[in-house]
């Protein structure tokens, strides 16, 4: 994925780092392989939302900008395991940092509308 040049403006470290996580998946993917090294189905089964085209997708992107490693095991059926490598590892703080702002401001942030009441009529005596 060809990055942006952002030297020279203002926020650029900011706009950088957002280059690098954006989108709605990145993200999620770089948190679940936080816990260890996961295989394409694992993280499949991490984020039912998503499909197989774009999970493979958004890898190979953080593959690219070296944030996760790719290892490819020689055995039949063949075996893939993604990893964080230490450019993604130093990602970790920021990860947490969005995850605990999302939990304290998830009521709020909620994509699911309102429970609804459902009131019962009243019976006449």
């Amino acid at each position: 994925m060809k990055r942006r040049n952002f030297a020279r403006r203002p926020g650029c470290s900011v706009e950088a780092t957002l280059d690098l996580i954006d989108g709605k998946w990145k993200g999620v993917i770089l948190y679940h392989l936080q816990s260890g090294t996961q295989r394409f189905g694992e993280l499949r089964r991490l984020m039912p939302g998503i499909t197989q085209r774009m999970l493979t997708k958004q890898l190979r992107a953080l593959e690219e900008d070296k944030l996760v490693i790719r290892k490819v095991y020689a055995e039949v059926p063949p075996r893939v395991e993604y990893c964080l490598s230490e450019l993604g590892e130093s990602l970790r703080p920021v990860i947490d940092i969005l995850k605990a702002w999302g939990e304290s401001h998830q009521q709020r942030l909620s994509c699911a509308p309102p429970p609804v009441v459902v009131k019962k009529p009243k019976r006449a005596a």
